[in-house]
């Protein structure tokens, strides 16, 4: 049975071109496609077929919601988006793709991931920070696969690196289910390094980009 009333159109997921070691982590992205299919909202992810990353799209693109990935040409080797669903923007590089999929999106999730996933995780987290941006940042906290990352947040406020508004910018919680409702709830609560109108006047986030196929 479909949910409505969502307030988040299309949501980007960050997640990794592989599936991990455990089994929870492949369930964990078909659990939350399920719930975006649910809410009615759209995907943008990286633009892979494999991994984590192709088994969301799959099962997003299967329930009916449109996918949008975006991927920087010198990965299209690597991670096979002609066998990928919905539609790929090719971008020149990772600063592009970055732009260009939190352009696209009204909030942030990240499934388990490496180095990639973390790097535009923590991107996205500094530029709420920074003002740059309003929007809810999610962690899908599988199995704990989060609580290292999590201990390391709350050690760098407690340091005097991070302050504590700064810090309640990430929502966490186990389960899709859980975590989106939180996004859904979620109202910021810091005020941003700089105004969000000297970020767009001086540092345009839009990017072109290159339309690659649709299914």
């Amino acid at each position: 049975m479909e949910r409505s009333g969502s307030r988040f159109k299309r949501i980007c997921v960050f997640c990794g071109s592989r599936s991990g070691t455990r089994r929870s982590y492949s369930d964990a992205a078909i659990d939350l496609g399920r719930e975006l299919v649910q809410r009615q909202t759209d995907l943008v992810y990286g633009g892979g077929s494999v991994g984590l990353m192709g088994l969301l799209a799959q099962r997003v693109f299967e329930g009916g919601r449109h996918v949008t990935g975006v991927i920087p040409r010198a990965l299209i080797p690597v991670q096979n988006p002609e066998a990928s669903v919905g539609e790929v923007h090719i971008v020149e590089d990772m600063h592009q793709r970055k732009a260009e999929m939190a352009r696209l999106a009204d909030a942030f999730i990240a499934l388990p991931g490496g180095y990639g996933t973390l790097e535009e995780l923590l991107e996205t987290i500094t530029w709420s920070q920074l003002g740059i941006h309003c929007k809810p940042v999610g962690l899908l906290n599988v199995d704990g696969y989060y609580n290292p990352l999590l201990k390391l947040f709350d050690k760098g406020m407690e340091e005097g690196f991070i302050n504590s508004g700064f810090r309640q910018i990430v929502v966490s919680a186990s389960n899709a289910h859980e975590l989106l409702q939180r996004l859904e709830d979620y109202v910021p609560m810091h005020n941003g390094v700089a105004p969000r109108e000297t970020w767009e006047t001086t540092h345009p986030r839009h990017s072109t980009s290159q339309g690659y196929r649709r299914h």
